[in-house]
């Protein structure tokens, strides 16, 4: 199981879509995304291509429910994308409800898609991307080992024009080191 002292991760269910929405209708939660702030029928509409990813053979992406330990609900989602098996590389992403912000969780969150994605899925690379203005999401990112490797310009359609990304990743023998 993907746990920590604080939360653990599991697949998302149906019933999960309340949840989600309570962060995914949320202007400050969405601001870096493509997305969003999300309508209830744009939320439901997200677990169901979840529920479908889990079916999917050979699954190449993997989104899990971040469950807090204390309440037992369901409080962000963590995500291993992507994966090409050929060349044994990923993408992460998460997010999370705001009142969970600044308390280490995404970093926590990051670390365990990393532990996932180089044992679980036997990957050799791992990258993220986030917003040029995100400094939060840097830090998470930094914190966990990933490396900055450049700008990606203008490479997401946002709300209000294009968005430049910095892209990092991490290697499986510099995460085992």
């Amino acid at each position: 199981m993907l746990e920590t002292n604080r939360f653990y991760l599991r697949e998302f269910i149906k019933e999960d879509w309340k949840a989600v929405h309570a962060y995914a209708s949320q202007e400050i939660v969405t601001q870096y995304q493509p997305w969003g702030p999300n309508t209830e029928k744009e939320t439901q509409q997200y677990l169901v291509d979840v529920l479908e990813q889990q079916v999917t053979n050979p699954r190449t992406s993997f989104t899990f429910a971040v469950v807090w330990k204390q309440t037992n609900e369901v409080i962000g989602a963590g995500e291993l994308s992507a994966i090409d098996n050929m060349n044994q590389s990923g993408e992460i992403g998460y997010i999370l409800h705001p009142n969970f912000w600044r308390r280490g969780i995404a970093t926590e969150v990051t670390l365990l898609l990393l532990e996932f994605g180089f044992r679980n899925k036997e990957l050799n690379r791992i990258s993220a991307s986030c917003d040029l203005q995100n400094s939060g999401s840097q830090n998470v990112l930094e914190k966990s080992g990933m490396v900055k490797e450049g700008l990606l310009r203008q490479n997401l359609q946002m709300k209000k024009g294009w968005r430049d990304s910095l892209l990092y990743s991490i290697l499986k023998t510099e995460y085992m080191s």
